[in-house]
């Protein structure tokens, strides 16, 4: 997941807070300054203008229309070349395929992938990047009790679930776990990928014509949630009091600042994913 952010400092610093992580390494280049978060099942990756480039034009147009926050979600994928042509003949428009190479600022050692992404008018104005890596990327390791260890679920609204559905279902095939609706929090529809869920949920009396999806927020795992709760208060981060979640055997709480603009919700989960 990418999360874009006007502070780059700020904003690792508040990652490596919040994860209780220190970055997996810090790269520049085509204008973009990253820091790489690299968890069980996850990478986020912090992403600022680092200067003069294509990706520092496109990261300051984004913050520009939308503010800090979550600005897209990138699959991985073994074939970049498969992956291309899938996304062609399913009329989702891809880019044609860029090398890109990232260098890192303290070490030289360098990143590099391949990538392309969909069409955001395809994919209802969600963000939508398909990447092949060179090699693994280093794992962050947790410096304190209560780290936060992966991603449990990133939420995307929408006003057309049956349009969501056949996009990330029918189209980009991920398994459809759940499908329920409920008069208090509307439908909720849960597409797995690995071991993490993509959450499409949508809210009773929205309207559909014209209206684009968009990137909610994103709930992370922790296997101690109280100790997690302990360490961001004495860290002085702001977040609610551990409660019951809607799945039974899991508790949550809600992490209110300290998120570079992405609503962020903790769960320890009822048993192991």
């Amino acid at each position: 997941v990418d999360v874009h952010t006007g502070d780059g400092a700020g904003g690792t610093a508040a990652c490596q807070t919040r994860y209780a992580q220190p970055h997996s390494g810090t790269y520049s280049g085509d204008g973009a300054d990253r820091a790489l978060f690299t968890l069980d099942n996850v990478t986020l990756d912090r992403v600022a203008p680092g200067g003069e480039g294509p990706a520092g034009d496109r990261i300051r147009s984004v913050l520009a229309e939308q503010g800090e926050g979550l600005a897209s979600l990138c699959f991985r994928t073994d074939d970049i070349a498969k992956m291309h042509r899938r996304l062609d003949r399913l009329t989702l428009k891809p880019e044609a395929v860029a090398e890109v190479e990232s260098r890192d600022a303290a070490t030289g050692a360098t990143l590099s992938w391949k990538r392309t992404r969909a069409a955001s008018d395809a994919t209802h104005g969600i963000r939508l990047f398909f990447l092949e890596r060179s090699k693994e990327r280093p794992r962050s390791v947790p410096t304190a009790t209560g780290p936060i260890t992966a991603m449990d679920h990133v939420v995307v609204s929408t006003p057309d679930p049956e349009r969501a559905a056949a996009l990330y279902g029918a189209r980009l095939g991920l398994d459809m776990a759940l499908d329920r609706s409920h008069p208090e929090w509307g439908r909720l529809m849960f597409f797995r990928c690995g071991d993490l869920v993509v959450e499409v949920s949508h809210q009773p009396g929205k309207p559909a014509d014209g209206a684009t999806d968009r990137l909610r927020g994103i709930c992370w795992r922790v296997a101690d949630i109280d100790a997690t709760h302990a360490r961001l208060v004495a860290s002085g981060v702001d977040v609610s009091e551990v409660r019951t979640g809607r799945k039974p055997g899991t508790r949550v709480m809600t992490v209110r600042n300290s998120t570079c603009g992405v609503p962020t919700l903790l769960v320890q989960p009822s048993v192991k994913p």
